[in-house]
């Protein structure tokens, strides 16, 4: 007998942005570890951003933060792609955003300003 609801499998639907900054962290990688922590007000559909602040270590957290203009910039932003992630990797440090399915997917001018200028701290830092 065939399974009426078979499991799904193969590629998901779900895609993901990531930005590369080349930069060698040596050992202090974790000092380039960082993700926007997020003030909302209200719920479910009505879920609207407040503010943005950066939660990390190092001195990246610590540029972030202090950069009103780029906080401002995000918290225009979905709430969606408000949460990103900057994470070292070998070589390098990766900008990324939250999972999107294939309609969702795509990077606005105002995110990509926004990872550029996230990748001019990672540079200083």
């Amino acid at each position: 007998m065939q399974d009426p609801n078979p499991l799904p499998w193969g590629a998901e639907d779900r895609f993901q942005a990531h930005f590369i900054v080349r930069k060698d962290t040596g050992r202090s990688a974790s000092n380039y570890t960082a993700r926007t922590k997020l003030k909302t007000q209200g719920h479910f559909a009505d879920k609207k951003l407040i503010s943005v602040s950066w939660d990390g270590a190092g001195n990246l957290t610590k540029y972030l933060n202090e950069d009103s203009e780029l906080n401002e910039m995000i918290a225009k932003q979905s709430i969606r792609d408000a949460t990103i992630y900057v994470e070292p990797t070998e070589g390098a440090i990766r900008i990324r955003s939250k999972w999107k399915n294939h309609l969702d997917f795509g990077i606005s001018e105002e995110l990509f300003w926004i990872y550029d200028r996230i990748a001019g701290h990672i540079k200083k830092a």
